[in-house]
């Protein structure tokens, strides 16, 4: 009887191995283009800015859930990703485990997917005029730096972007 007990249980550790590698290979197609990646962005209910990043996005193929928050509840995101005063903006972004802070493009959100550095996140402090939904009409754009950061606060700048 322990002989049979032993046959199974090594049956069912090998079903529960095939499942998992079954289900991480699922998972790992349903991602191949870097367009199809979801990012959650938390951003309070009144900037339109916020928005207009949104749809940049979208436009570049990410999939976007936005969650209306609370300042505490943003701050929070922020701090958990190591997101420091320097970096902050209006908005924060979660993706894969990456933090997004502020006004990134689309094309610096997917090349840090495709390269994976060993960071906390990429960050545009404050809101520059010309930065993905910071158009103005009218205005001119400034240039402005895409800063990558680690939870210890180093930084260093990650892309740079000139109108």
């Amino acid at each position: 009887m322990p002989r049979s007990l032993t046959y199974v249980g090594i049956g069912g550790v090998a079903g529960v191995l095939g499942a998992i590698g079954l289900g991480w290979g699922l998972l790992s197609d349903s991602k191949g283009d870097i367009g199809e990646e979801q990012i959650t962005v938390y951003k309070s209910p009144s900037c339109e800015c916020c928005d207009h990043w949104e749809e940049h996005l979208r436009e570049a193929g990410f999939d976007v859930e936005s969650v209306i928050a609370e300042q505490q509840q943003i701050n929070q995101v922020r701090y958990q990703h190591g997101i420091t005063p320097e970096l902050v903006s209006c908005h924060t972004g979660v993706i894969e485990g990456y933090a997004v802070e502020g006004h990134v493009p689309a094309e610096d959100i997917k090349s840090m997917l495709e390269e994976r550095p060993d960071i906390a996140g990429l960050a545009v402090p404050r809101m520059p005029i010309g930065s993905p939904g910071m158009e103005v009409p009218g205005a001119a754009p400034e240039p402005f730096d895409v800063i990558a950061f680690q939870e210890d606060g180093q930084t260093r700048v990650f892309n740079h972007h000139s109108p």
